[in-house]
């Protein structure tokens, strides 16, 4: 059987027939920046596969972007904002993102977990982190069922009745509104948690409290 030329140096590699068998795995999604160009068939396990790949690829973008920035800050402090400018991206995003990989190094982190799992434990003491992660991961939690936990614990497994207070009425641009909204459905929190949250979080930047700060 002839044996097809090498290609020239700096060519790129002959394109290959498509696969016969259900091999063609690789070639099934093409991711793009817009989104997913799906084949003409695509069995359900496929689709399904995909769906297990692209949930991870986003959790790990989640933790890789928050190291991205530690590193940035630690080893570009006077360029790393510019960085950011660059490549498009929302430093309060990064910023969540960052605090959140401080508080659990690689070793620390459960594959088996979401980021946003470990961020539900972020402010908790480390034993309590472990604690409830243990669980978590244990009992397959999602993250909903984490943070209902973590509530029951800090009122001591009773029906709790908070004081609370009431603020000004404020009024909010409403595309200001749908970017909130849409931040939290990306961040897989409840409107009214996040907004508390992202609140906290301003609070404890403002007062000095956060590490990377």
């Amino acid at each position: 059987m002839a044996v097809p030329p090498a290609p020239a140096r700096g060519a790129p590699p002959p394109r290959l027939g498509r696969p016969r068998a259900a091999r063609v795995e690789a070639d099934q999604l093409l991711m793009t920046k817009v989104g997913l160009r799906f084949p003409a068939e695509l069995s359900f396990a496929e689709w399904e596969r995909a769906g297990h790949h692209l949930s991870r690829i986003m959790d790990s973008s989640s933790w890789c972007l928050g190291d991205w920035l530690m590193y940035g800050k630690e080893h570009y402090a006077d360029r790393y904002q510019r960085a950011i400018r660059a490549a498009g991206l929302q430093y309060q995003t990064l910023r969540n993102y960052a605090w959140v990989a401080r508080q659990f190094p690689l070793h620390r982190r459960r594959p088996r977990l979401s980021f946003q799992h470990h961020a539900e434990v972020a402010s908790l003491p480390l034993d309590k982190q472990d604690l409830f992660l243990d669980q978590a991961e244990r009992m397959k939690w999602t993250t909903k069922q984490l943070r209902s936990r973590i509530q029951d614990e800090r009122s001591g497994g009773k029906d709790p009745r908070p004081e609370f207070a009431l603020i000004p009425r404020i009024q909010v641009p409403s595309n200001r509104l749908v970017s909130w909204r849409r931040a939290a459905d990306h961040s897989g929190i409840e409107f009214d948690h996040w907004v508390l949250t992202a609140l906290d979080r301003a609070a404890e930047l403002e007062l000095g409290e956060l590490p990377d700060e």
